[in-house]
């Protein structure tokens, strides 16, 4: 029997990179979904996946456009003859106060954030069998906190747990799960933008109020993605676990 294959969205940095290459090192084969306007070399994934042992294929993707995610799922089927999960990472965060927000700039967020989601699982699972996984990232903006000058990210990232349980009711019949993670705070080149996020600084002083004493890495979100598609999981759908280091259960102080 041939090795299991993923399609990871936003593979080029960050927690998708990492998930990349958490499953080389469990022997899942990835095809690895970037944008070409992204920053992040997607080479630098396929080689950190080769140094693990494992085989990756990156492929230039947009969470907006449908016809993009139908190409990269066939091309996850045609490039290693099957496709068993689907990790939707992509995502955007951008600051906007509401009263300064546009239109265009509620709807982009939203578009990405989680119609790309369900894009992403749309596409795929016209292709994933029985045993197959689906695992969505959501965030605590949204997913358990409010976040100020982020409402069109955290609306985006509220919806997407609802979205998942539905699919998870919707999926079983075929053998297919479907959850979400909710990671707290994550270092990662999307948290460590202070003009959109909270910078390097925001972080390490946020560190400080989470119980386990600093914030998390890509690589522990990754681990969780990879039980979370794997046959010790195999009796848990539909539901949204947070990852945060004990952030969101915390004694106000």
């Amino acid at each position: 029997m041939s090795r299991p294959v993923a399609l990871v969205t936003g593979a080029a940095s960050g927690i998708g990179q990492a998930v990349a290459v958490a499953y080389a090192r469990m022997g899942v084969r990835v095809m690895g979904g970037y944008l070409p306007a992204d920053p992040h070399d997607p080479a630098e994934t396929e080689r950190l996946v080769a140094q693990a042992g494992g085989e990756c294929s990156m492929m230039a993707m947009d969470v907006t456009d449908s016809a993009s995610l139908d190409a990269i799922a066939a091309a996850a089927v045609e490039r290693f003859g099957r496709l068993d999960y689907a990790v939707a990472n992509a995502g955007l965060l951008r600051r906007a106060p509401l009263l300064e927000m546009s239109d265009e700039q509620w709807n982009e967020m939203l578009n990405v954030d989680l119609t790309g989601v369900m894009r992403t699982f749309r596409s795929a699972s016209r292709h994933i069998g029985e045993g197959g996984a689906l695992v969505a990232i959501s965030s605590i903006a949204g997913g358990v906190y409010g976040w100020q000058d982020h409402a069109h990210y955290a609306a985006a990232k509220a919806g997407v747990p609802g979205l998942c349980r539905s699919l998870a009711v919707e999926f079983a019949p075929r053998g297919i799960r479907g959850n979400t993670i909710i990671p707290g705070l994550i270092e990662t080149p999307q948290s460590l933008d202070s003009k959109n996020s909270l910078g390097a600084d925001g972080l390490a002083k946020a560190g400080k109020a989470i119980p386990l004493g600093r914030v998390g890495r890509a690589s522990e979100v990754a681990d969780l993605v990879c039980f979370l598609t794997g046959p010790a999981s195999s009796y848990i759908t539909g539901q949204s676990i947070v990852i945060d280091g004990g952030l969101t259960v915390r004694w106000p102080e």
